[in-house]
């Protein structure tokens, strides 16, 4: 491991895993998908570069490298990794990565101390209504990272580095920098954990992957009224396709209508019943 970036993850492994994992998918022109355990890592194209958006589970660099160079080529290498946020699932081989890559990563400023070993997330909500995951979410990883020099905030006007034709859009309430990704021209939506295709508190239904419009894993969400906020903002987008950190990419009038209830029935749907994370 580079001796200039730490990673708190390196000797843990988090046995949780679904029907899915290992699926790699072509969604649209230019955008792959592959999911590693139960979080999904996204390739995308601009022109003749490649961009990878979050980095997976613990100790997933080498099959997350795999499956990148079944699409981007032996030789290639991704421009940069966009992260949505730093939750260990989804920062789990970017060390790694970075490594093997000697790329840049992104994310919001918001995020940068829980990248770089200033402060460590709230501890995951064991307590928060939900499934038998939420209840062994106690011994889920909050530590932070530290990526060092190798972290760059995203540019305040929305643009992303490379990719001229997405923009980055602040979707806080999962963790405070949380982003996801947008392009207009297709309105296609990565977002991250501001929602999510299956229930994540849910064993069985994360082990089958039940599709499912949902709100984020609640055992990690600190700011529910952000997070609805974050919602709004993205059904008011009017998104054609979204892939999601958790769960199988979704479109057209299922996403939609979907996204339309979540935004409406927020409070009934997202917020858990109980936990302590709730004001």
């Amino acid at each position: 491991m580079d001796d200039n970036m730490e990673s708190p993850f390196e000797h843990k492994f988090i046995p949780v895993t679904s029907v899915m994992s290992g699926l790699e998918m072509d969604v649209l022109p230019g955008i792959y998908c592959y999911t590693n355990q139960v979080v999904n890592v996204v390739f995308m194209r601009s022109g003749d570069d490649w961009y990878a958006v979050d980095a997976g589970m613990p100790h997933s660099a080498d099959a997350i490298k795999k499956a990148f160079e079944a699409h981007g080529g032996i030789d290639a290498a991704p421009k940069a990794i966009l992260l949505t946020h730093g939750h260990f699932d989804h920062v789990g081989g970017i060390v790694e990565l970075v490594e093997q890559w000697q790329v840049p990563v992104y994310a919001h400023e918001l995020e940068i101390p829980f990248l770089t070993g200033q402060k460590d997330y709230p501890e995951p909500d064991p307590s928060a209504e939900g499934g038998m995951v939420a209840k062994l979410s106690k011994m889920f990883p909050n530590e932070s990272i530290n990526l060092k020099d190798r972290i760059k905030p995203f540019e305040p006007d929305g643009m992303i580095p490379g990719l001229s034709d997405w923009k980055w859009i602040h979707t806080p309430g999962h963790t405070p920098g949380h982003v996801s990704f947008f392009r207009e021209s297709d309105r296609t939506l990565i977002a991250g954990d501001a929602f999510v295709t299956v229930r994540q508190d849910s064993l069985y239904k994360v082990f089958t992957q039940k599709q499912e419009i949902s709100g984020p894993p609640r055992y990690f969400t600190t700011d529910w009224q952000a997070a609805w906020e974050s919602v709004k903002t993205l059904e008011s987008l009017k998104p054609s396709t979204a892939i999601t950190g958790h769960g199988v990419p979704v479109s057209g009038e299922e996403l939609r209508d979907g996204l339309a209830l979540l935004s409406r029935d927020f409070e009934k749907l997202a917020i858990p019943g109980h936990g302590k994370y709730l004001h």
